[in-house]
């Protein structure tokens, strides 16, 4: 097929789209033209159009494999053109997720190196579409992702401030000394001076102690992390003290989902639905007032069944209300860290895959360059909190000056 015969067609497909006015048509549009792409170089690499006879042909098709493909415009579904001698994958097809993909074939690799099963690796290597593995290849690949991955981990935070701060720590497992043991990857991710969110470290350490945490908030004050008003997590062994020594100022908002699930195991099975419930409704309050005064009201009906429940509950107030201080137009963003769990099941997609790691470097050098991408990710989306809100934050936990007391002159003394 000439490639002025191909441009028609998808030129001649694309008004019948914009005709029928698809509600899928972007997704139909980036599949046409994808696969569009695809046939071309497939034709190329063979060196004559599909079914076309040349002198010139050194190779041919031989059917398809499909694969998905996540994009802005949803999931689509490629069909990508097979050959009957070598394979052909197009290398733009993962551009999206170029260093995240590469840092798997790494990590693979270095299992290879250091004796893991063969049959786990292959196994790896065919989840990725992996039919040969070069050591030099891999060598040069790594050591371009490790330089990288750290020029992100050791980047300025320069954005600041970074009023809102979630912290979360992931597991994972690796091989060290003959025995597989597990680290925990501490993640910070906030919030720019213009709204946008950023992931600002990683650090991955043996325990998840209160050593571990003041040595990673540490890292970060000294990298320019500044202007912190709150700091969103998950009740951390040592975290809260370690925030308090790195970060004065910032108050602590302990998650309510977590919470929600630590309360539970104060009641029994049965009532558990009844004491949820009742957390949930203090969440559902219009203004900070009545936050706090359904809170009393939960402490008090829970105290006569469950008081060791409404004990917990009321000893968990102040890092439970932390919200309430600012504005409630992002009350859903910062009482919880959720909004992080999307990006732990993107870290989790990844990591999965490997299982356990080789080493504490390869595990770097993975969740690294998916947090690194997922910052570009985030870059180009709008604003996760609108600058006005921001302001309104910051104003919150600014103390207004004094009001100065208007000096009094003294009466003067009347004469005779």
């Amino acid at each position: 097929m000439a490639a002025s015969d191909s441009v028609n067609d998808v030129a001649g497909w694309l008004d019948e789209r914009l005709a029928e006015a698809s509600p899928d048509l972007l997704r139909s549009m980036v599949k046409q033209f994808a696969e569009t792409l695809m046939a071309a170089e497939a034709d190329a690499a063979c060196g004559a159009g599909y079914r076309q006879r040349s002198d010139g042909r050194v190779n041919s098709r031989n059917g398809y494999r499909y694969r998905d493909w996540d994009t802005r415009a949803g999931t689509v579904e490629l069909a990508i053109p097979k050959l009957r001698a070598g394979s052909y994958f197009p290398e733009w097809l993962l551009e999206r997720r170029r260093r995240a993909e590469k840092a798997l074939v790494s990590v693979v690799a270095t299992s290879y190196v250091l004796g893991v099963s063969t049959r786990r690796v292959e196994k790896l290597a065919a989840q990725l579409g992996i039919t040969g593995l070069s050591k030099s290849q891999v060598s040069e690949m790594a050591k371009s992702l490790d330089i990288q991955v750290e020029a992100f981990r050791s980047r300025p935070l320069d954005e600041g401030p970074y009023t809102f701060v979630w912290l979360d720590a992931l597991t994972q497992k690796v091989r060290e000394g003959g025995r597989t043991v597990i680290v925990h990857a501490l993640i910070a991710v906030g919030i720019t001076a213009d709204g946008q969110r950023e992931v600002l470290g990683l650090e991955v350490v043996s325990g998840e102690d209160g050593a571990g945490w003041l040595a990673f908030l540490r890292s970060l004050v000294a990298r320019g992390l500044s202007g912190v008003a709150l700091v969103i997590s998950d009740s951390h062994q040592g975290l809260v003290s370690a925030v308090e020594a790195t970060l004065p100022g910032a108050a602590w908002q302990r998650c309510r989902t977590h919470y929600a699930r630590n309360l539970a195991t104060k009641v029994p099975k049965s009532a558990q639905p009844w004491v949820l419930t009742l957390l949930r409704t203090i969440f559902d309050q219009p203004d900070a007032a009545e936050v706090h005064a359904q809170f009393d009201r939960v402490v008090e009906a829970s105290e006569a069944k469950f008081p060791a429940a409404a004990a917990h509950l009321d000893a968990a107030r102040a890092d439970l209300l932390a919200f309430t201080v600012f504005p409630r137009e992002i009350w859903r963003q910062i009482w919880s860290n959720n909004p992080q769990e999307r990006l732990n099941k993107e870290v989790r997609r990844r990591t999965d895959v490997v299982g356990i790691f080789p080493d504490r470097a390869a595990v770097v050098r993975l969740v690294g360059a998916v947090l690194a991408e997922q910052t570009d990710e985030w870059a180009e989306q709008r604003r996760y909190m609108s600058l006005d809100v921001l302001t309104k934050a910051r104003a919150a936990i600014t103390p207004s000056p004094p009001t100065a007391t208007p000096e009094v002159m003294p009466t003067p003394a009347l004469t005779a």
